[in-house]
């Protein structure tokens, strides 16, 4: 199973968190992040064998990438690439290779059910790179527009997000949103991983592929969770590798 987190987003434990992941998604400085701290993510990543990705987002610092926008698809094209030759370039220079893409916060969740947006980002990637992989929410447009493309994707799940009965994450500001207990959001995980299902916050099950496990890296208690679900996962005998 591999293990994934949000970095180089101005959070004190990242280095902390690349001990535990198995892959690296960095911020490209679109809604966090500058090159100083693309260049201290991926210098991280490499020390720790972590799988380097781009994190690429809407251009939105004020609100942490999370404000919804409708841009033509060639201004989202453009971004994106742009925001990929960023980090590929700064992983060249200190003798990496960056291997996956996972658009970030609104830029994700929109592609997620927008085939043209869905779209618009997989054509950035195939022309980045063909062999990048492309991670975006389990059963999405975003997983379907990077099939079309032949490109390879990731199915992934998040933890500590409650799913809604289409498969889709319960929209953040809403009460069922995230799951704070740890001991549900563990249940949550497994069920996932091992069973390939989730229970919505009415009780009723979903099927769902995980290829991918989500950890934040923003939350107050995400190193002390990433270092459960790491240990739970040793205990289960579920391998932590970037697919």
């Amino acid at each position: 199973m591999d293990l994934n987190a949000d970095l180089g987003e101005g959070c004190v434990h990242d280095e902390e968190l690349l001990r535990l992941v198995s892959s690296a998604n960095i911020a490209c400085g679109f809604h966090a992040g500058d090159a100083q701290m693309m260049r201290q993510a991926v210098k991280w990543a490499l020390r720790y064998g972590v799988a380097i990705g781009a994190h690429p987002a809407f251009p939105d610092r004020e609100n942490f990438g999370r404000t919804a926008m409708t841009l033509p698809s060639e201004t989202v094209y453009a971004q994106v690439v742009y925001q990929l030759g960023a980090l590929a370039a700064i992983t060249r220079a200190e003798g990496g290779r960056m291997v996956h893409v996972k658009p970030h916060g609104m830029l994700y969740n929109q592609a997620a059910r927008d085939p043209a947006l869905a779209e618009a980002i997989a054509r950035a990637v195939k022309a980045v790179d063909p062999a990048l992989c492309l991670v975006g929410l389990a059963g999405s447009e975003l997983i379907a527009a990077g099939e079309r493309l032949g490109l390879r994707v990731r199915h992934e799940v998040f933890a500590d997000r409650n799913y809604r009965r289409d498969g889709s994450l319960v929209p953040r500001g809403e009460p069922d949103a995230l799951i704070t207990d740890e001991g549900l959001a563990l249940a949550h995980t497994l069920d996932m991983v091992r069973l390939g299902r989730v229970s919505t916050p009415d009780g009723e099950w979903v099927q769902v592929r995980a290829d991918t496990l989500c950890l934040h890296g923003d939350g107050v208690h995400a190193l002390a969770f990433a270092r459960r679900i790491h240990a739970c996962f040793l205990e289960q005998g579920i391998p932590i590798a970037a697919t």
